[in-house]
């Protein structure tokens, strides 16, 4: 019997296209997928230590997998990802006693090897790949793909455990890059999102590969132009930026036809102390000047961001300068977490966590409905205007108990309209129109009638 692997993936976007290349690893010696743990011979959990939540649903599956280890003590289970990468001291690895196999991100390339030696006869190959992101990435052939450019960060943050848990910024080589995505087109994928950790800092290790005719001094904004070149990709985004590698040569290359009309620009905070002790390295006045020159290039941009309330002595009057910068900013979605310590971080070992968990509540709740009221706002100009939409969702039109007690030939009539399809217009906006299913993966005009907060309802033109 062909032997399987089960692959539970947790965090960010960057997680998911890791663990994408693990697939492909796992395919390649000899493993197939099972979404059925019990008919698993090998468990992996690609994790994330963004917050101490995160960490602890980690611990909860894992210990869900101790009666099936004992039931079947062959079976390999094993941890990798950000939990691995930040555990210097091997703290978390004691509390995880049913777990083989133990390793940060970077040495994925090893686990063939690894696997040969816990169990000779599971891999037909034992052969290691030291460099994981030359790993093609093993996805289903779909109109949307994630690429990593980057992986780890050298900004050390002092909230931020990436650079402990990923290592120090590790660029892949252009050409790398632009092979990866040609092929993703020649495969039909229409849009591509880049992905690192401070994705604008980009700095290409093989910069005789950007072409000649390239305008860009800047790598990434010649990253984007080149990507731009590519035929068949009509959608580029990248996250997350830092304000500080926003260039103009970046917001210029943003105005190129492929890119979408949005960005995800992480703030965390409105106040020049509580940036100081995060080690943002800019001031509000700053991040507000970015956006300045954003809108003055792409005047009609949606913008998002990150916010972190209740960071280390933060005062109520700090708290207030963030609520005044995001009303000046006035994004179009804010990520808002409630500040919790992580072990290792420059934070948990010079800071206070001072501020209580109910005022950390009551400020994000102060943000939300800052949030709700602006997002509520900017979305009414929509109205009447046509978006340009990626299906990727339908969901079938809902069977009802009245409708199952009506006449068959009215369930029938009832039952061939047209279902709902979902998608991301160019501005990252949640759109659904009445259409079928043979929508899904094409781009669409949507004339909006009706604008809510998280969601634009249209009809196709």
């Amino acid at each position: 019997m062909e032997p399987k692997y089960h692959l539970i993936t947790y965090g960010c976007q960057m997680n998911k296209n890791d663990s994408e290349r693990m697939e492909a690893l796992l395919k390649g010696v000899g493993l197939s997928p099972t979404s059925v743990k019990e008919e698993a011979d090998v468990i992996l959990v690609n994790t994330c230590s963004v917050r101490q939540s995160a960490e602890d649903r980690v611990f909860s599956v894992v210990g869900q997998f101790a009666s099936l280890k004992k039931s079947k003590p062959e079976l390999i289970v094993g941890i990798t990802g950000c939990m691995p990468g930040r555990d210097r001291d091997g703290a978390i690895r004691k509390r995880l006693p049913i777990v083989d196999l133990y390793f940060p991100t970077k040495d994925m390339g090893q686990l063939p090897r690894w696997l040969g030696e816990l169990r000779p006869a599971l891999v037909n190959s034992t052969d290691p790949v030291e460099d994981y992101l030359k790993v093609h990435p093993d996805r289903e052939v779909t109109r949307q793909a994630f690429v990593s450019i980057q992986t780890g960060c050298n900004k050390f943050c002092t909230y931020c455990v990436v650079p402990f848990a990923r290592g120090l910024e590790k660029n892949r080589p252009l050409k790398d890059i632009l092979d990866e995505i040609q092929d993703l087109a020649l495969h039909g994928c229409v849009e591509v999102t880049l992905l690192g950790q401070t994705v604008n800092s980009y700095q290409a290790p093989d910069p005789e590969h950007f072409s000649t005719n390239n305008p860009y001094k800047d790598h990434f904004a010649g990253l984007l132009w080149e990507v731009n070149q590519i035929e068949g990709v009509s959608r580029l985004h990248f996250t997350a930026p830092h304000p500080l590698h926003m260039t103009d040569e970046v917001i210029d290359a943003m105005t190129l036809p492929a890119h979408l009309n949005y960005i995800h620009l992480p703030v965390q905070a409105g106040d020049d102390d509580v940036l100081r002790r995060m080690n943002r390295r800019y001031t509000a006045e700053q991040f507000l000047d970015v956006i300045d020159r954003l809108r003055a290039k792409i005047p009609n941009l949606a913008i998002g961001t990150d916010i972190i309330v209740g960071f280390c002595s933060e005062s109520a009057e700090a708290f207030e300068r963030t609520v005044e910068l995001y009303e000046k900013a006035r994004f179009d979605i804010s990520y808002t977490a409630r500040y919790s310590t992580r072990s290792g971080t420059a934070a948990w070992r010079a800071f206070k966590d001072d501020v209580s968990l109910e005022e950390k509540k009551r400020r994000w709740n102060v943000l939300q409905e800052v949030q709700e009221r602006i997002v509520y706002e900017k979305n009414q100009a929509y109205v009447g205007t046509i978006v340009s939409v990626l299906v990727d969702r339908y969901e079938p039109p809902k069977i009802t108990e009245e409708m199952l007690a009506m006449p068959k030939n009215i369930q029938a009539v009832l039952a061939a309209q047209p279902g709902t399809c979902y998608g991301n217009s160019r501005e990252m906006k949640l759109t659904r129109f009445a259409a079928s299913k043979e929508y899904v993966g094409k781009i669409v005009d949507v004339k909006i009638t009706k604008a809510d907060m998280w969601v634009l309802e249209g009809e196709l033109t």
